[in-house]
Formats: structure tokens, sequence, C-alpha cells
């Protein structure tokens, strides 16, 4: 029998995916000389290629913080490797906005330090979740202990948190990567979330969009999960125990299992 859910947030709580292309539709128009589809498909690039060269790299890929997310974080977390991402930050926002741009044939320093302010207001302005987030988690919260198990860093994850005042209160425990030192899908944090619940892979089940963070590391953690396909895609080499559409599918499986 389940007593304890553990849920990721991005992309399966909170629509983040959505938010970041608000919030870069919001800011790409505002250069009226340039297509906004083509200046944030350059930024995007150009911010990804910046992001990989960088020596914090492979620490970001291991907590679970993308380029995107970088966009629009501050990273002034306590760790070494956090106060480098700190120290460089401000630098990747402004080059990623001034590479986009002179990708678009603009070279223009003071526009590009004001795209990448823009952004991060825009995307604090839009804080998406999805339709029936609310609804699940009050049919859930009285029958089962409810868990937050998401990667990225502790002051970025809080932040969308604190724009998203309802999520948060719905949850026993709130474990962030950054926080434990490792991400998804590292056993290490799935470990130490159902040793924090107090509670056995047996009696617990992951709830995740992605395949290779939520659903390999609970697979790894011989803890069932459900997988939410928000986008049809096939699973190749990580198979999920139980998969879903959306949200409220969850449920009559939840019962049942």
């Amino acid at each position: 029998m389940i007593t304890t859910i553990f849920f990721d947030l991005d992309d399966t709580l909170l629509w983040d995916k959505h938010s970041i292309k608000t919030a870069f539709q919001e800011t790409c128009k505002t250069v009226a000389t340039i297509d906004s589809k083509v200046l944030e498909n350059a930024v995007r690039e150009e911010a990804t290629k910046l992001y990989q060269s960088y020596p914090t790299y492979a620490f970001t890929q291991m907590i679970g913080i993308n380029p995107f997310e970088g966009l629009w974080g501050t990273f002034d977390d306590p760790g070494e490797e956090f106060q480098q991402m700190h120290q460089l930050i401000h630098t990747y926002q402004v080059d990623a906005w001034t590479n986009g741009l002179k990708a678009c044939g603009i070279e223009d320093l003071a526009l590009g330090k004001q795209l990448a302010q823009q952004f991060v207001v825009e995307r604090k302005k839009h804080p998406f979740v999805y339709s029936d987030t609310f609804t699940v988690l009050d049919q859930l919260k009285e029958k089962y202990q409810l868990v937050l198990v998401t990667n990225g860093s502790p002051s970025l994850q809080r932040t969308k948190l604190a724009i998203t005042p309802e999520i948060a209160p719905y949850f026993a425990h709130i474990i962030i990567s950054g926080e434990v030192g490792v991400g998804k899908p590292d056993p290490k944090i799935f470990e130490f979330a159902l040793e924090t619940a107090n509670a056995s892979p047996e009696q617990s089940i992951m709830i995740g969009d992605n395949l290779m963070t939520d659903i390999l590391g609970s697979n790894r953690t011989n803890m069932s999960n459900i997988w939410i396909n928000h986008h049809q895609q096939t699973p190749v080499t990580v198979q999920p125990t139980y998969e879903v559409a959306s949200l409220k599918e969850i449920l009559p499986i939840i019962e049942q299992v």
C-alpha cells in the first residue's frame, strides 16, 4: 500500500517550459527589428553554447540546472560551485543575449544588458502551473504524505515556490538537489528522500515528467513510478512502471497500487 508520494516540480506541477517560453516571447518582442522567434532561437543557442563552456557545467549537469534557468537565477547558494556560478552568472546572462543579438546582425551591448534584465523580470511574472495541479494535490493531501523532490539550486527552486505560494503547503518535505549535493537520477537523492520521509521504496511512488531523472532514478531505487508523458514520447532505454498523459490520470493508479 502506498503511503508516500514523491513529486517532481518542474514540468510536473509547475509548467516551467511554458514560463520560460513566455519570458522569451515577452522579452524578444521588444526588439522591433528582429522577428521574435528568430531572436529567441538565437539566444537559446548562444546561451546553451556559453553555458556548456564554463567550468561549472559538470556541476550544473549533476545538480540538474539547465541553461535557461541560468538566464534568470542568481545562484547565491552555499558551496564553492554555487559561488563560482554566482560570480559568472551576470556575465553569462548579458553575453547570452548580446551574442544572440549579434547572431541576428545587431551588435549592441547596452541592448543585451537591457534584455537580460527584462528576461529575469518576465520569468518571475509568469509562473504557470498545470490546470490539474491543485485538483490532484487536493485529492491526495489527506490520504498520503506528499514530498517534493526537485533538481536545481536552492535559491532558484525556492523562488519558483515563492512566486507560486500555493504549492509548498501541500508538502511535508521539500528536497532540493542543490542542498543534498546530488541530483536525480542519482539513487542517493532518492535514498535521502526516503529517509527524510521515513518511508520505504515499497510504500512509495515517484511522479515525474522526465524519464532520465525521475523515472531512471526511482527505478534504480526500486521505487514504483508514474511517468507523465506530456508530449507522447516513446520510452526507449528507461521503462516507467506506469505511464499517463496528464497529472489527473495518476489518481486511479495510486488508488489501485
